[in-house]
């Protein structure tokens, strides 16, 4: 008789799990689903804890990226784990993705196509961490996955419902870079860090409580 996975043992359904992850991440190794696989040199697939209840997703690889074969590396990298760490979040704790897995030449805004041919890669890492909340960092993973075409500024910090996931666009770190001289009340850094906070602050009660506190989803 098959065994369905819900009468798994948990230790059964860890194995299932960790099989589920190995098949996304060798498929998307070799993946050609797009122009992008000419042009790699890695394939940047994500990195943190595989349960963590926030999962955080960019935009795509850059050079760095490509070069190492990890996620935000980078100086963009380098500003959100010291904006993480500046919350009280360790980037240990936390899964970080993006959209598209290579490296598109130039740093560009990767394709409609190149984001569609990643997207079943991107889904099968929400669907096999199961995060409460996911931050969008920039205009791109925020426009892929909440479906909008309005803009980060005007979407940045407020909560979103996806799926039964709290999701929260923020400014992507590499954005920040632009102003980091800039911290006066109303800059996208200032900004930026009442975001953090607030997911901080949500993660929190996650972790302790099971449940959001006070979320407005599109206030």
């Amino acid at each position: 008789m098959r065994t369905e996975i819900f009468s798994l043992s948990p230790k059964e359904r860890e194995q299932v799990t960790a099989a589920l992850w190995d098949e996304c991440r060798r498929q998307a190794s070799s993946c050609s689903g797009c122009a992008l696989c000419g042009v790699r040199k890695s394939v940047v697939f994500g990195e943190g804890d595989e349960s963590s209840k926030l999962l955080f997703i960019g935009e795509g690889p850059g050079a760095d990226e490509d070069e190492t074969g990890r996620p935000f590396v980078g100086k963009a990298g380098q500003l959100l784990t010291q904006i993480l760490s500046a919350a009280g979040i360790d980037r240990r704790d936390v899964y970080i993705a993006n959209v598209v897995k290579c490296r598109p030449p130039g740093n560009r805004v990767p394709l409609p196509e190149e984001q569609a041919a990643c997207d079943a890669y991107l889904q099968t890492q929400i669907l096999l961490i199961k995060p409460a909340l996911m931050v969008l960092l920039g205009a791109t993973p925020t426009k892929w996955i909440l479906k909008t075409t309005e803009g980060i500024t005007k979407l940045r910090g407020r909560w979103f419902d996806w799926r039964g996931i709290a999701a929260m666009p923020m400014f992507h770190p590499s954005y920040l870079l632009r102003y980091s001289d800039d911290k006066r009340q109303g800059s996208p850094k200032h900004l930026s860090w009442i975001d953090i906070q607030e997911v901080r602050r949500q993660w929190d009660s996650i972790r302790e409580t099971g449940r959001l506190e006070g979320v407005n989803f599109g206030g």
